[in-house]
């Protein structure tokens, strides 16, 4: 599908729902429960939060956007993005998963506009250049609202990614660059994401757009586990209702069980700023390939990234090591553990992972 500029912003009827509830344990120790990664410049200078506002503003305007977070990041998120106000913010009581706050967000948001379509994005993706984002959003949220589907956007693969999800396409839908989803498979090993690629499959990059009264229809039809509490939602029971909601994904829970599931291929340079490697994606780097935030040298080094928050940071003669200096932590690993940073946080002690400093 052409990225073009075809739609008239904001474009009529087109919502936006920002997921920024995490705390990104993978980018442990910068982020942390107070500052988590959506407010972290990882993908620039600005927080990743105030970018993905600023990419989507334009096409639905800000009274048309809402970002769903936990209490505990309201201020902070409206200090990022103060020209949503607090309107802006669905607060979750607690978290449950994509599936059980998405629906969530599309009952709020039809009861003010049945007719809308909803873009679901995240707070910690990387998409360039913003022109071709909107022009695929807003191709997409026509197409969801003509065809009456949910959508997904998949981006062609740059690299054997074995973190992510893949989409294999059925049949063509529309303009060229659409697709029945004939498949979702999860997270390939090497070899099997090589194929993918030699295969044509797209990755899924869990940007979402629907009409909202048929997300909670398909919703109804495929997902028992929130089906018989979506009713706690027309009676404004919303603490009940995340209470007895299970955890799930929207993935699991509607889009592998759903026939009514299609893609729209992206017309722009995606990736998700989950862990510390992104930054090498993210971020300039010198002839050398080495990423440096903060007071960060490199001599001798290759394909380095470090994180310098307290003082300067000198990385000699290294290969290919993430090097990380702040909240009073040193943080050192080769990058291609960096995804498996969880399993280094589960054995370390409690205060250390929190970051709670020890008494003098």
């Amino acid at each position: 599908m052409p990225a073009s500029t075809s739609y008239s912003p904001p474009e009529a009827g087109l919502w936006a729902v920002i997921l920024a509830g995490g705390v990104g344990s993978r980018f442990w120790p910068v982020s942390t429960p107070a500052r988590p990664k959506q407010l972290l410049p990882l993908a620039g200078d600005e927080p990743l939060i105030t970018q993905t506002v600023a990419r989507i503003a334009p096409l639905v305007g800000h009274e048309r956007i809402r970002i769903l977070t936990g209490a505990s990041l309201a201020a902070p998120i409206l200090g990022a993005v103060p020209e949503l106000g607090s309107q802006g913010l669905l607060i979750e009581p607690c978290a449950r998963g994509t599936a059980p706050v998405l629906a969530w967000a599309a009952h709020a948001i039809a009861r003010t506009d049945p007719d809308a379509v909803m873009a679901s994005l995240h707070a910690d993706h990387r998409i360039e250049p913003p022109e071709a984002f909107r022009a695929t959003i807003a191709a997409a949220a026509r197409l969801a609202h003509s065809e009456q589907r949910l959508f997904t956007i998949g981006a062609a693969p740059t690299r054997p990614e074995t973190g992510y999800g893949y989409i294999r396409t059925g049949t063509a839908i529309g303009p060229d660059g659409a697709w029945v989803v004939d498949r979702f498979v999860e997270k390939p090993d090497r070899a099997t994401a090589e194929r993918y690629i030699g295969e044509g499959y797209l990755w899924n990059t869990g940007l979402f757009v629907w009409p909202v009264s048929l997300l909670l229809a398909q919703l109804k039809q495929h997902t028992p586990e929130l089906a018989a509490l979506l009713p706690l939602l027309d009676e404004d029971r919303v603490e009940e209702y995340f209470e007895r909601a299970p955890t799930l994904s929207i993935d699991h829970g509607l889009l592998e069980r759903s026939d009514r599931v299609g893609v729209v291929r992206a017309t722009f340079d995606w990736d998700d700023v989950g862990a510390w490697d992104a930054l090498a994606r993210s971020r300039p780097a010198d002839s050398r390939g080495n990423v440096g935030i903060g007071h960060a040298h490199f001599v001798d080094a290759d394909g380095c990234i470090a994180w310098a928050e307290e003082g300067d940071v000198v990385v000699f003669g290294a290969r290919d090591m993430v090097v990380v200096q702040a909240n009073g932590v040193t943080f050192v690993a080769p990058r291609e553990l960096a995804p498996d940073l969880k399993r280094m946080l589960a054995a370390l002690p409690d205060r250390l992972v929190r970051l709670e400093r020890e008494p003098a």
